[in-house]
């Protein structure tokens, strides 16, 4: 310090010797007033200027007290709605996952309805073409065996009944398709809902994950910005809220249809029972019927081949008759013409004359007699002729329609008496959702 000094006195001696050798220059002079003022406001602006420093000091240090608890509360605020939303989103994403497990398991159900309904369908093939081939039999009866009975009544009804019960189960069948095609299609709308809440879950718990420290944050240009397609949270629950009670509604409507199909089927099922009981009741009876015509037909065969044997022998006998009373005829006709040669008063009308007389005229009575019943036997031989070959025509008719009708028997044994509705399990092709698999597995979760 003290060689500071030295040194200054001894330059400041330097300049005054070469100022006072210099010539003096004037300059402007301040007062010592001024000099009094210049160091009160250099002193004061000192102060004022600590002063508000140290304000400042204070603020700062209030501003980061405020901006770091403030930080800090928006962290953990965000943190906790960004873990409340994750629990929304889970919560959503567990009902969807639910009734997407419901609707899978409602087709499945639906396509097994279908399938017996379809089985069903197919049953009712054999009864129709056993009812038509039955009624094809029938129309090969021949003469007055062609007859409109009961049989053919019940067989139209039949075949009627199976024609409308066939096209009742199509369009059953028809409905089930359409209506998995819905379920299918509310399938995809969860499944696609799903996987948006499974991705937004990943996003939201990845985000709950990071912190400052965190090597993947960095500033982003315009982070604030609204994207767009961007929904409300309002609209966001709605639009779920529409996927699982579309689908809840779907389910509702396939329950329906699958009871109603049920019993549908069960109602079919039991007047076609009916119907082919009433059917072979009807047979039956007309082949019983039949049985009996035809057992009396071969009994009236039978008893009128035997009038015609009786017939004809008793022919025979009137014409042997006949022949013998013509010989007694012609007897009587040469007495009376020999007697007639009697000569003289010998030529008389004796007891003899009237007895030959007499018995010419019986015998030719008798003849008469014998030739109009010999013409009557024959011509009822003839007709008991004729209709023995009308009834064994008829019989043959009869037997013919009695082996149709034992045909149509035959035929109606493949008829077994069983529902349609198969108690045997049914190998079902499980169905694939909308992103391939059958069952719920999306992405990794």
């Amino acid at each position: 310090m003290c060689l500071f000094l030295n040194c200054t006195w001894t330059f400041a001696c330097r300049c005054n010797s070469r100022m006072s050798a210099l010539p003096a220059k004037p300059g402007l002079r301040h007062s010592e007033t001024e000099w009094h003022s210049n160091n009160h406001e250099l002193s004061a602006t000192a102060q004022h200027e600590r002063s508000v420093s140290n304000v400042i000091r204070q603020e700062g240090r209030s501003l980061r007290n405020e901006t770091n608890c403030k930080t800090t509360w928006g962290e953990s605020d965000t943190s906790r709605r960004l873990s409340d939303r994750a629990w929304d989103v889970a919560r959503w994403k567990e009902a969807l996952e639910t009734c997407a497990k419901k609707v899978d398991e409602e087709m499945e159900a639906l396509t097994l309805s279908k399938e017996q309904t379809e089985q069903a369908l197919a049953a009712t093939a054999v009864p129709l073409e056993v009812g038509s081939e039955c009624l094809t039999l029938r129309d090969g009866r021949r003469g007055y065996e062609l007859v409109l009975d009961p049989v053919d009544e019940q067989l139209k009804k039949e075949v009627e009944l199976i024609e409308r019960v066939q096209q009742v189960l199509q369009q059953h069948i028809d409905k089930a398709f359409e209506q998995l095609c819905v379920l299918q299609e509310t399938r995809h709308h969860l499944t696609a809902d799903l996987q948006n809440k499974i991705e937004a879950l990943d996003i939201d718990i990845s985000c709950l994950s990071l912190t400052i420290k965190s090597p993947q944050i960095s500033l982003k240009t315009n982070p604030t910005r609204i994207p767009s397609g961007s929904s409300t949270p309002q609209e966001w629950v709605q639009f779920s809220q529409y996927n699982v009670a579309r689908a809840q509604e779907a389910m509702q409507v396939s329950q329906q249809m699958r009871e109603d199909v049920s019993l549908t089927r069960a109602q079919l099922q039991n007047e076609m029972d009916a119907q082919r009981r009433a059917t072979e009741f009807a047979l039956r009876k007309r082949n019983h019927h039949e049985e009996q015509a035809r057992n009396e037909l071969e009994w009236q065969i039978r008893t009128t081949e035997d009038e015609m044997v009786e017939m004809e022998s008793d022919i025979h006998g009137l014409d042997a008759d006949l022949q013998a009373k013509t010989a007694s005829l012609k007897l009587a006709h040469t007495r009376l013409e020999n007697r007639t040669s009697r000569p003289g008063m010998d030529l008389c009308r004796d007891e003899v004359q009237h007895s030959l007389i007499s018995e010419v005229h019986q015998l030719e009575a008798t003849i008469m007699a014998l030739k109009q019943k010999l013409s009557e036997a024959r011509h009822s031989l003839q007709k008991l002729k004729l209709h023995h070959s009308r009834m064994l025509q008829d019989l043959s008719r009869k037997q013919e329609a009695l082996s149709l009708e034992q045909r149509s028997m035959n035929t109606r044994t493949r008829l077994a008496p069983t529902s349609c509705t198969d108690k045997t399990p049914v190998l079902l092709v499980p169905l694939a959702n909308s992103s391939g698999r059958s069952n719920l597995q999306l992405l990794a979760q």
